[in-house]
């Protein structure tokens, strides 16, 4: 018979303990791969939906971090010259970034993705020709992963990570992730630029309708440039803001207000065109960048003044049509972002827009004007026709009846006011003339109005307006002249002590009587310097002794300088 039922042969080929850990393995990849493609999911939902550009930038560090599980990461935006113009890192501490100190500016490593924009995967940083080691204080690095971020093909940044947790290296499936990660980056930079682009047109746009109502509202030009700036200096996140005008006949610019960091230095500057940051804009009627205004090689004149700041742009004021007015000009401090072309763009327009309003509210003025002459003249009709024939008349009937007088004393009395009357009759026609004038020079329209207008550019200057006090017929008893001295007098006198003052009150006081002019100003500032230039105050002088006067310069016991400026007037 048969031997017995042979027992079931064993397969060791299966390794069943095997294939089961293998089915796991891949079961734990694939979870693993799941997980990571929500994660990245997730990543770009939550990079996607925010429209602030800073916060996206942010949101993609972060995401990237997580993503393919570095210990620091960064994201570097590069700017003009192929260099980091901003660069936004996460995982280093406050007090590890104080020890590094400034931020990177785009070399070594971090360059080569700049030069050469395609993903960078590296085992150790220091392999790599392009690396030069880390400044003291930094924390160690060795693996590496860069990818760029393309926004319509041009490169926007790049992303860095550094140190995979764990000491691995950063393998190709964190390369493909991080890819696809600056991919949907790239869509939400895009995004949150449009809407910061017409965020920013809007603002732009409201404060150029502010800055022409204030204008044709009939707004001093001083409060209005106060407007022009403070808003410019908000919406374009300067640290300095200055407007500078041009003076008429001129190849200089007078810079009218300035605010924010450094003020002091620009306020009240003369600066030529050529030589200035300011006058290149003038000159050349287009908007002008800098990178570095402290060392930019357009400013080769005027005193040092742009300590602490970095990037900085002006912008002409005014239209091909209209010309150039003036300059508007921003900064902000050392290190901070440049400007970009989406926040110049819109300021050019802004200029623009105030240019012509400024042009608006000057044929306003001169209609205007035109009406009060006209008004004047009417005036000095009806002055001359009227009450100097009836002064002239009574005069004329009161000398007729002093042969009927016999009294002595009621006799005199009559010729004084006969007298009077011819005084009274003199002091009009003297009006007459006064409100007829059409000379040319600061004081045209009257001293009064020159005297004003001074004060009103001072205020500017001094950052408070003056107090003003003005006596006698400074319109009428003042020669056109003396008028025209007198103003540029002022003027020089309230701009010393904007200078060099440092006074929180001025005085001016302006008076015409006792057959002299006299023009004082006062303030609570520091003094006259001991052994200091005084060639302002020699200028002064010479113009008082010109016209036959004389000039002081004291110490107030109450401390401050009084500056008396007086001249003689003709006789009648």
């Amino acid at each position: 018979m048969g031997s017995a039922e042979e027992s079931p042969t064993p397969v060791p080929q299966l390794r069943l303990d095997d294939l089961l850990d293998e089915l796991q393995s891949r079961l734990d990849a694939a979870r693993g791969t799941r997980d990571r493609v929500h994660s990245l999911l997730e990543a770009v939902l939550a990079v996607g939906r925010d429209l602030d550009l800073a916060q996206v930038l942010r949101h993609i560090v972060e995401a990237a971090v997580n993503l393919v599980d570095a210990e620091y990461g960064a994201l570097g935006v590069v700017g003009e010259n192929r260099r980091l113009s901003q660069f936004i890192p996460v995982g280093v501490t406050d007090e590890q970034a104080r020890r590094i100190g400034p931020l990177p500016s785009g070399h070594g490593i971090l360059g080569e993705l700049i030069r050469h924009p395609v993903p960078l995967r590296l085992a150790r940083i220091a392999d790599h020709p392009a690396s030069y080691g880390f400044p003291p204080g930094h924390p160690p690095m060795n693996s590496f992963l860069g990818v760029p971020i393309r926004i319509r093909g041009k490169v926007f940044g790049n992303l860095y990570l550094t140190e995979k947790r764990g000491g691995d290296e950063f393998d190709a499936e964190d390369e493909a992730v991080l890819e696809t990660l600056a991919v949907a980056a790239g869509v939400a930079i895009e995004n949150a630029r449009l809407y910061a682009r017409a965020r920013l047109r809007e603002q732009w746009l409201a404060a150029g309708a502010a800055v022409t109502s204030s204008l044709l509202s009939g707004t001093a030009e001083q409060e209005v440039l106060d407007l022009l700036v403070t808003r410019a200096a908000e919406i374009a996140r300067a640290d300095l803001a200055a407007v500078a005008l041009l003076l008429p006949d001129s190849e200089e610019l007078e810079v009218r207000i300035a605010v924010g960091r450094g003020a002091r230095e620009h306020r009240g500057l003369m600066l030529p065109l050529d030589g200035t940051f300011m006058g290149a804009a003038a000159r050349s009627g287009t908007l002008v960048t800098s990178s570095d205004v402290r060392n930019d090689p357009r400013i080769t004149v005027g005193p040092p003044r742009w300590a602490g700041l970095g990037p900085a742009v002006a912008v002409p004021i005014g239209t091909a049509e209209l010309g150039v007015r003036g300059v508007l000009m921003l900064a902000r401090t050392t290190g901070s972002a440049l400007f970009e072309p989406d926040e110049s763009t819109p300021l050019t327009g802004f200029a623009g827009q105030a240019a012509v309003a400024m042009e608006l509210a000057e044929r306003r003025r001169d209609s205007e004007q035109v009406a009060l002459l006209r008004e004047r003249d009417r005036i000095a009709r009806d002055l001359h026709d009227l009450a100097v024939q009836r002064l002239f008349a009574v005069g004329m009937t009161l000398q007729g009846a002093t042969r009927f007088i016999d009294h002595p004393e009621a006799e005199s009395r009559v010729l004084r006011a006969i007298d009077e009357l011819d005084e009274t009759a003199r002091t009009i026609r003297a009006t007459i003339f006064g409100l007829r004038a059409r000379d040319a020079g600061p004081a045209a329209h009257g001293l009064r109005a020159a005297v004003a207008a001074a004060a009103e550019r001072a205020a500017g200057l001094l950052g408070f307006a003056p107090a003003v006090r003005m006596t006698g017929l400074l319109d009428v008893g003042v020669p056109g002249e003396v008028a025209d001295e007198a103003a540029a007098v002022l003027q020089e006198a309230l701009s010393n002590a904007a200078k060099h003052a440092r006074a929180s009150a001025v005085d001016v006081v302006v008076e015409a009587g006792e057959g002299h002019l006299t023009v004082t100003v006062s303030d609570d500032g520091v003094g006259l310097p001991e052994g200091g230039r005084r060639s302002g105050l020699a200028n002064l002088a010479e113009r008082a002794a010109a016209l036959g006067g004389e000039f002081r310069a004291r110490a107030r016991p109450s401390g401050g300088t009084e500056l008396v400026w007086r001249v003689p007037l003709p006789d009648d």
